[in-house]
């Protein structure tokens, strides 16, 4: 899609409810994940993170979608796929201001280039008890990335048609951390399998989409 006409029409999500944890259960790769959520906010111990779902035009003008391949290392997160962002620090005014500082750190998109369009529904995530909320956003021009070597493997920039298209829904049994021949619902993005949280929130950015494109 055009990335002009994805601006304008991107403005509309602003006034749309949000689809909301509904919409994100059904990619949800563990049952209780509502139950997890409510017991994690009443013991008030979970961690804070910010990350942003950017979309931004190619060198050809078609919208892309910003992903990244985390590296491999001792961490239940190691080597999956997710949005630029992270851990809220004290330096942080807010927990958008995290997700801008992060994504600038961890792609080279300068925060000042990127216009927040609205937040998303919070999201838990129990194998690393972080309380995570995510931006939309976007930059209006072709950005020059610089990735953060130490922790970013690869940039993954998908074409929003690619997104849109009913075939990168899939199934897929993986073995996680946590438990073995998981069958798990998930995104097939250039070559990769989303799942867990990172699907769980394209999935609501996906159903407002379609409302609008």
């Amino acid at each position: 899609m055009n990335f002009h006409e994805f601006e304008k029409q991107i403005v509309k999500i602003r006034k749309m409810d949000l689809p909301g944890e509904e919409i994100q259960y059904r990619m949800a790769p563990v049952e209780r994940l509502a139950e997890l959520k409510k017991e994690a906010r009443s013991l008030n111990l979970a961690k804070r993170a910010g990350v942003l779902a950017l979309f931004y035009p190619s060198q050809e003008w078609q919208t892309h979608l910003a992903l990244i391949l985390r590296k491999t290392y001792k961490g239940v997160h190691s080597a999956q796929v997710g949005f630029p962002g992270g851990k809220l620090e004290k330096q942080d005014l807010s927990i958008r201001d995290t997700a801008l500082r992060e994504t600038e750190e961890e792609v080279g998109v300068p925060r000042e280039d990127i216009r927040i369009i609205r937040e998303l529904t919070e999201i838990y995530i129990p194998p690393s008890n972080f309380f995570v909320k995510p931006f939309l956003g976007l930059t209006d021009h072709p950005p020059e990335f610089v990735l953060e070597e130490r922790e970013v493997e690869a940039l993954i920039e998908v074409e929003l048609d690619s997104f849109m298209d009913n075939s990168c829904m899939v199934t897929e049994t993986l073995s996680t951390s946590y438990a073995k021949e998981l069958v798990v619902p998930a995104f097939s993005l250039n070559g990769h399998i989303v799942w867990g949280a990172t699907a769980m929130m394209l999935n609501e950015i996906r159903e407002m989409l379609k409302v609008i494109l």
